[in-house]
């Protein structure tokens, strides 16, 4: 017997785990596969509604009384760097990007475990062996680059590394790393910098940036980007003042998983799909 894939996305909650944004949480995902003719539709789609994308695999938040992570875009054609990010930038004027296929290499495994051991030791993706590091890059079932950053120079060793997807209306940061020893380069805010860059060159409206989560340290940063939106109640809007948001649990804050998966809004997959020319990518 022949068995197919549905063409409707099948909906799916992780079981409650540690939340590695704030103390004290416990955080719960709701996630769907990304795969078949479709997954490059469905990634556009729901990334406009706040998931983000690992692997195969679609996720957003859904913890049971908590909505402190937040989806943050930059608006690139209102974007305009503060005095700290031109600094920055111009700290790296030296720096160049090269756009590669989604392919790891043992150089970038390398940076990736300093990386790790020096800024995220105790986190989830601590324990990550080189096998571990070669799916988060290389499976990938959409448009996706890895997009490498180095000095200028024939040795010039690799400095920053951002593993990208291509979205229809912008470019999505999945996971970025850098030479922990290039702390005063300020490297993480100059891959943002350079997206912004990218997205302007290749006429996109939009940098993607995953979540941004009030009350955390690691997340704050993207705060500090203007024309910076967030994903609030099924709608994108202007960031505000950022003191502002709170980050405190109630039972009543979350939507049951029935009512959040009837919300999404998916395409059309039954309609005829049209090539996409090699020209539209960084």
């Amino acid at each position: 017997m022949r068995h197919t894939l549905p063409i409707a996305p099948q909906f799916y909650v992780t079981a409650p785990q540690t939340c590695p944004y704030l103390p004290n949480r416990r955080e719960r995902k709701l996630f769907t596969a990304l795969q078949g003719d479709h997954a490059t539709e469905l990634n556009d789609s729901l990334s406009k509604q706040g998931f983000r994308r690992s692997q195969n695999v679609l996720y957003r938040p859904a913890c049971a009384d908590c909505t402190a992570c937040l989806s943050a875009r930059i608006r690139v054609a209102d974007f305009v760097p503060s005095k700290s990010q031109k600094r920055t930038k111009k700290r790296n004027l030296g720096m160049t990007r090269n756009a590669r296929a989604p392919w790891a290499t043992e150089e970038q495994f390398t940076l990736f475990r300093r990386y790790l051991d020096a800024r995220h030791a105790d986190g989830g993706m601590a324990d990550m062996d080189v096998f571990e590091f070669a799916a988060m890059i290389e499976e990938t079932p959409v448009r996706s680059r890895v997009v490498e950053y180095r000095d200028a120079g024939k040795d010039a060793g690799l400095a920053a590394v951002c593993l990208t997807d291509i979205l229809d209306d912008g470019l999505s940061l999945v996971y970025s790393f850098f030479d922990p020893d290039l702390d005063h380069r300020s490297l993480g805010t100059h891959v943002i910098l350079d997206h912004i860059d990218l997205a302007r060159e290749a006429g996109l409206p939009y940098v993607y940036l995953g979540y941004w989560v009030p009350g955390s340290d690691k997340m704050a940063y993207k705060a500090r980007f203007s024309a910076l939106e967030i994903y609030v109640y099924g709608a994108w809007q202007e960031i505000g003042n950022p003191d502002e948001y709170s980050n405190q649990t109630h039972p009543l804050s979350v939507d049951p998983i029935a009512q959040q998966v009837a919300q999404i809004s998916l395409p059309d997959l039954m309609a005829p799909q049209t090539a996409k020319s090699s020209q539209d990518t960084p």
